[in-house]
């Protein structure tokens, strides 16, 4: 009877621990296809940040070339490096994780 009951137990108990192993795995798998559909958008997004961060660079470097500041060459890559910095840290994000 005690063998009997033994084995009824530690069947219980394997059954429920693959239950929870296979909830487990749904929800990671779920968890990694939600994060990684935010990643285009993401990508898209910063894409166009650094667009518009060009434009108003491009404005701010011309308004310097026409009033004569001799910085302007300073200011010109300040705003071409942080455009370029935008769009390699989005690629080399999406890379990474996808």
């Amino acid at each position: 009877m005690k063998k009997r009951f033994f084995s009824a137990v530690m069947t219980l108990l394997v059954s429920v621990g693959a239950f929870a192993q296979g909830n487990g795995i749904g929800g990671i798998t779920e968890a990694t296809n939600m994060v990684t559909s935010y990643f285009d958008p993401g990508t898209k997004l910063i894409y166009a940040i650094g667009a518009v961060v060009g434009l108003i660079g491009g404005v701010k470097v011309y308004s310097k070339f026409s009033s004569g500041d001799p910085d302007t060459s300073k200011t010109a890559a300040s705003w071409f490096g942080a455009c370029i910095f935008l769009i390699v840290a989005a690629t080399i994000l999406r890379s990474f994780f996808l």
